[in-house]
């Protein structure tokens, strides 16, 4: 790929030259595609696998040659120091390792739910579209859904560049303590996406599916469906226990090069002083993002149910479970959680339960 000018390369780190190159091409791609094909979900196909790729970068980085011989083929710039060239960081492998799981699960759930299709787009889009005017839609659709959608994605690597310029000898204990809580943040986010994905299909169907995987087998009820939320298994600890894993997911793998014995090291915080917080910069983000969005898609539940998400939004925390029974407490002070559980999780004494 010819080189961008010089101008605009100065300053950046030479191990940000290619992906930042990677970056604007993708942010162009999706652009483009969704003004071709009328359909902005271009990003949301390709979210699972960019962060992987990115990462991959980083952490097999003495595989790379020092210039492309192919257009949007990896390299790295000679100016690189040879030590991180020639050997791999084993940290940053690690992180590699996990984040090629947590793409394993996405894909997974993506492809199930049918969202690989090429003609399916996000509903949110379609509902956005409809409020506001084509033009300011479009302006929406470049400075957020292409543009800074894709940067969020490159964000989320930039912890593994940071393992792979410590080049450390050996894996610490932080790395293992890390890298256990980050497989059983995984483990959680996939039993939500199953027991979700579980519920939707018996609201469709009314029929349970017996071969559900561990942790989704829940006999929902007609109740459930009436509801049209699912309030049981760990939904009923956190409105939103997939994207609560998520946030975690990443959050975790901010820390990997951050609590390690190499530098750079956790911030040391002022009052008076943004600068240190670039560190944690891809969990900000991140959190930002899924905080935001999250917003506005309970406002599109709200409105399809609004007395029994009213109730779920008064009993559950929208992300940290452990924030729930706080909930409850506050409820029953006021003499309201009798009346709420009834709603989020009560079970008509007149409907069975369908085997």
């Amino acid at each position: 790929m010819a080189p961008l000018p010089l101008v605009f390369f100065k300053g950046i780190p030479p191990t940000f030259q290619w992906p930042v190159k990677f970056c604007i091409f993708n942010t162009v791609t999706a652009f483009v595609l969704g003004l071709v094909t009328g359909n902005v979900s271009q990003v949301d196909r390709v979210w699972t696998f960019l962060p992987t790729m990115y990462t991959a970068y980083y952490a097999l980085l003495p595989l790379w040659p020092t210039e492309s011989p192919l257009p949007l083929f990896p390299y790295v710039p000679e100016v690189v120091h040879p030590e991180v060239v020639r050997e791999f960081s084993p940290r940053a492998l690690l992180m590699f390792g996990l984040i090629f799981t947590w793409m394993c699960r996405l894909s997974y759930n993506t492809w199930r739910r049918g969202l690989f299709n090429l003609k399916d787009e996000d509903y949110r889009w379609e509902i956005l579209r409809k409020g506001m005017h084509p033009i300011m839609f479009q302006v929406f659709n470049l400075v957020f859904i292409a543009f800074m959608q894709n940067v969020i994605l490159f964000l989320l690597a930039v912890p593994v560049q940071m393992a792979a310029l410590q080049q450390p000898s050996q894996l610490s204990t932080s790395d293992y303590f890390l890298a256990a809580l980050a497989s059983v943040d995984l483990v959680a986010e996939f039993v939500s996406d199953n027991q979700q994905y579980s519920f939707q299909t018996f609201k469709r169907s009314g029929l349970i599916n017996q071969n559900e995987w561990p942790g989704a087998r829940i006999q929902w009820t007609q109740a459930d469906a009436k509801r049209g939320i699912v309030t049981r298994g760990l939904w009923a600890w956190s409105r939103h226990p997939n994207f609560f894993c998520e946030q975690s997911f990443w959050v975790i793998i901010n820390l990997f090069p951050l609590v390690a014995p190499e530098s750079p090291k956790l911030p040391k915080l002022s009052l008076h002083e943004i600068t240190p917080l670039w560190p944690l910069l891809p969990s900000i983000v991140i959190c930002l993002l899924f905080f935001s969005s999250t917003r506005f898609t309970e406002e599109i539940s709200a409105s399809k149910y609004p007395e029994a998400y009213a109730a779920y939004q008064q009993r559950v925390s929208m992300f940290v479970p452990f924030l729930t029974p706080v909930w409850g407490l506050l409820l029953k002070l006021r003499g309201k959680k009798e009346a709420v559980d009834s709603i989020v999780y009560g079970q008509d004494a007149d409907v069975k339960k369908i085997q």
